[in-house]
Order: C-alpha cells, then sequence, then structure tokens
C-alpha cells in the first residue's frame, strides 16, 4: 500500500503543471491611485454616496436603489451606450471607504467578469488626500484562447483606464479655483 501512494504522489506532482496551464483565466487586479489637493472630507463627500457616480466622466446617468446601504444596487449608464448594474457589498464611512461588484454587464462594454472593487479615501495632511479605486477581475472570454478584445490584456487595459479617467476628472474638479 505504501508504494501506491507512493505512485499516486508522484503522478499527482508530475501531472500538476499540466493542470494550471489547463485551468483557464486568472484573477488580474487594478490599483490606481491619485493625490488631490482637498481635504479627505471634501474628497469623500465627492464621491462617497455609492448612488452617485457623476463624478467619473464616462458615466451620462445613473440611478438606483438603497442608498448607501449594504445590497443598495445602482444603474450607471455610460457615455458610449451600455449599462453596468451594481450592488454595494461594504460601506464604511468611519473609513471613507466603499466596495461594491458589478452584477451585468455586456463584456462589449466592460470587457470583465467577475468583478469587484474598493474606493477609499485617506488623509494625506489637512489639505490633502490620496484616493485608491482597486478592484479584482477575470478576463470577458472565460475560457483558453480569447479573442483579443476579451483577453486579459484587454480586461486589465480597460479597468485601468476607467479607473485613471475617473480619478483624473474628480482631481480636476476638486481642485479646480473659483471660475
Amino acid at each position: 500500500m505504501k508504494h501506491v501512494l507512493t505512485a499516486a504522489m508522484a503522478a499527482a506532482i508530475v501531472l500538476s503543471p499540466l493542470a494550471a496551464d489547463a485551468h483557464g483565466p486568472t484573477r488580474k487586479k487594478v490599483t490606481e491611485t491619485v493625490e488631490i489637493a482637498a481635504p479627505a472630507d471634501k474628497v469623500w463627500a465627492a464621491i462617497g454616496n455609492f448612488q452617485d457616480m457623476s463624478w467619473h466622466p464616462a458615466i451620462t446617468a445613473n440611478a438606483g436603489q438603497g442608498g448607501n446601504a449594504v445590497d443598495a444596487t445602482r444603474k450607471l449608464t455610460l457615455t458610449g451606450g451600455g449599462t453596468i448594474d451594481e450592488v454595494l457589498y461594504k460601506f464604511e464611512p468611519e473609513k471613507m471607504s466603499y466596495s461594491y461588484r458589478i452584477t451585468d454587464v455586456d463584456v462589449k462594454v466592460l470587457p470583465v467578469t467577475n468583478y469587484s472593487s474598493t474606493i477609499t479615501v485617506e488623509p494625506i495632511d489637512a489639505t490633502h488626500s490620496k484616493v485608491e479605486w482597486k478592484g479584482a477581475f477575470y478576463r470577458g472570454y472565460p475560457n483558453n484562447d480569447p479573442p483579443p478584445e476579451l483577453s486579459d490584456e484587454a480586461a486589465v487595459a480597460a479597468i485601468t483606464g476607467v479607473y485613471r479617467a475617473g480619478l483624473d476628472a474628480l482631481k480636476a474638479k476638486l481642485e479646480k479655483g473659483p471660475s
């Protein structure tokens, strides 16, 4: 019996690299940050309401239910067409942070699946803040050999672009001087 277990363990060790290659996509992560010349409470006031994403230039409209309660929902309408449905799963105003996941999106609109994200505002000092937006997701095509528009690279580029556009717009909005 001892030799059978040893042979089975040896087979598992030899075959495990092949299994790793055949399992499909791996979860990708993106983190983007921006420093803003504004106090953290002012930045949180601009982005801390899950129901209001008007600060992001790609969002033309948003509607939702549930406010900032866990399980609140929102539907984002995008400038280029399409919508994204999301649900809030963690809201921590004392930490100036919330987390949400996408519940429905066409991969032609955003080439990701199983997406979750967290936005956090951190004070740097009395007049400056850092916003961190991080997410984890799988590419839009769940099987091996994805088409280029649904690949890991396309998914990472899309999410990086979404985060960067939003954070840059937020910075511009909050640092804008009096008109």
